[in-house]
């Protein structure tokens, strides 16, 4: 695990609830896409307003990487191998780019809970 965690979106609202079981996460190497920040910005939004939503979205850019074409056909073939599971694209594509990058994908989603690879927090 040389970069850290893939964090998917539910473990950054978990962060922002301060989850005291987040708390060791932050202290590790955080990768996720702009995807991951698109979706907690949108709840964030709907929930605690735009200067919240905006604040975290800003706090968490750093750690975004970019992702290839092929990463998306990946994660499209994922999708549909577990297509009864209703797994989300954005979730698909992070675990995808969490494998390639030989890191975990930090998540609280039952859907990932028994899949290879996967750092799964409540």
């Amino acid at each position: 695990m040389d970069e850290g965690y893939f964090f998917d979106t539910y473990a950054f609202f978990e962060i922002i609830k301060q989850n005291p079981n987040y708390s060791e996460y932050l202290k590790v190497g955080i990768i996720t896409t702009r995807l991951n920040l698109m979706e907690l910005h949108y709840h964030l939004l709907r929930e605690v307003g735009k200067y919240e939503a905006d604040r975290h979205f800003n706090r968490f850019l750093p750690f975004c990487i970019s992702f290839s074409n092929e990463d998306i056909k990946k994660a499209n073939e994922l999708k549909l191998e577990y297509k009864k599971r209703k797994l989300s694209y954005i979730d698909c594509l992070g675990y995808v780019i969490a494998i390639k990058r030989n890191v975990k994908f930090l998540t609280g989603d039952n859907q990932f809970k028994d899949l290879k690879d996967v750092e799964f927090v409540k």
